[in-house]
């Protein structure tokens, strides 16, 4: 086999775990594949970035992986980053809804109660509320859909109440998005498959969950769901970076078009110079792709696809600038309070480390899906927007000592309803007409760092197999 060349374009963390397992490939089954990795921007890592100052890790993209999803935790290891590994500390969350903050109920799983009493106490929700959650016990499983809205899904199951004080708070924290376009075979196609095989959600979950293994906890074990990096997840671009083979990552370079010439691929650079290449991996947002590959009408559907913008606000205080204290770790925004942010994370308490003893660090969101424009207001607005709101619940009545303000536009993809058979349209064309040109990344195929990861390691057998 002669010399093949891959080029990965984007320098996020799929792009890099896709030239990563590349070259291991290559290296272990002795493959003669030279890749290349090109980044439009001057770093690499794109969402995930952290920032050290005076003794604090602030996270300026997401803070955190989910633990069960073993793709990133594999790669951590990969890159002898094992011993940095933290989980985070599963203390009490909060929803602010109805005037107030109240506690998560107890056995709440993506917000659908799998235990009646905690649910039945709570004051998230007015009596009428839990009485029309009931109704999950008794409404037939719905009529089969190809696809719906995570909204429409559950209001029908549970009702308006429990979506809007609880499940959606969780789930547009996570996907920055309206859960009445969100797509529910995209993000959560178990929840249908338990409706259909057991009727009642609340049911089938309890039939359906692992069960907590039985071994009595270590008291003060309290460990969480989720893991991050003790020195900031950024140190995983830092470390993959450096074990890439010298010469393979090429920055402020972007790609305006990948042309097919034959069998191959010529990578057209906004320099001018062009690039040839064997097999193409697209690692970028959507919005990109389409227009490196605007000349395949396929590619249309990507333009309708929306991004929603959200800013990351970091406050530092002293701890004794907090006059009402809660014990927890945060807190969500039900979508009807008059809140402009969407969710407060008590780093300090979350992430215990990441600040000096003395000191706290609040990580708030602003950007709802029907409030866009708050994340092109000034430094000195949103700030304010952010201390107005945590006054409500927490009485700071100092000035934080610093603030970081991080303003991500049009960096979270919308799977809406339909997305996964547009997606399956685009894949069938390209494998028709491009056969080694690819896609992977949060716009495609799932969203959050191990999602990205897995589809890059998808990308890398893909390559493989065409290559061969």
């Amino acid at each position: 086999m002669e010399e093949k060349k891959v080029i990965v374009v984007g320098g996020g963390i799929t792009g890099l775990a896709t030239a990563f397992y590349l070259q291991k490939e290559a290296r272990d089954k002795q493959l003669p594949i030279k890749v290349k990795l090109i980044e439009a921007s001057d770093r690499l890592g794109g969402v995930i970035s952290t920032e050290k100052r005076d003794g604090f890790v602030i996270e300026r993209g997401p803070d955190s992986i989910i633990a069960r999803k073993k793709s990133a935790t594999r790669l951590i290891e990969e890159v002898g980053l094992k011993d940095k590994i933290i989980s985070n500390t599963a203390g009490k969350s909060y929803i602010y809804a109805r005037g107030k903050l109240h506690t998560m109920p107890e056995g709440s799983f993506m917000g659908i109660p799998t235990k009646v009493t905690p649910f039945a106490l709570s004051g998230l929700f007015s009596p009428l509320g839990k009485l029309r959650a009931a109704g999950d016990f008794i409404l037939p499983k719905g009529t089969p859909k190809a696809d719906q809205s995570l909204g429409a899904f559950f209001r029908h199951r549970l009702g308006d109440e429990v979506v809007d004080n609880l499940i959606d708070p969780l789930l547009s924290g996570i996907y920055a998005g309206d859960i009445d376009e969100l797509s529910l075979m995209a993000l959560f196609p178990n929840f249908y498959d338990i409706e259909q095989k057991h009727r009642s959600l609340v049911i089938g979950l309890n039939k359906s969950m692992p069960k907590p293994p039985k071994t009595a906890k270590k008291p003060g074990s309290k460990k969480g769901m989720f893991i991050s990096l003790s020195t900031g997840l950024e140190e995983l671009i830092h470390r993959l970076e450096a074990r890439l083979e010298e010469g393979t990552v090429m920055k402020e370079t972007a790609v305006k078009r990948v042309l097919k010439t034959g069998n191959t691929y010529q990578v057209q650079l906004e320099t001018g110079d062009v690039e040839a290449a064997d097999s193409v991996v697209i690692t970028t947002d959507h919005f990109h792709a389409q227009q490196m590959l605007s000349q395949y009408a396929f590619m249309e559907d990507f333009k309708k696809m929306p991004s929603n913008s959200v800013a990351n606000v970091a406050l530092a205080f002293p701890k004794s600038a907090i006059e009402k204290d809660i014990d927890g770790t945060g807190f969500l925004v039900s979508r009807n309070s008059d809140f402009r942010i969407t969710a407060c994370t008590w780093t300090h308490k979350k992430w215990p480390g990441t600040s000096p003893e003395d000191m706290a660090l609040l990580r708030c969101y602003v950007g709802k899906p029907d409030d866009q424009e708050a994340v092109d207001l000034s430094d000195e607005e949103i700030v304010e927007i952010v201390l107005r709101d945590l006054n409500k619940t927490m009485n700071i009545t100092a000035k934080p000592i610093f603030h970081v303000i991080t303003r991500w536009r049009k960096a979270m993809p919308q799977y809406t309803v339909g997305h996964l058979e547009r997606i399956a349209r685009v894949k069938k064309q390209l494998g028709h007409e491009l056969p080694g040109v690819y896609l992977a990344g949060g716009s495609f195929e799932g969203v959050g760092i191990p999602g990205c990861i897995d589809q890059a390691e998808a990308a890398v057998e893909k390559v493989i197999s065409h290559l061969s």
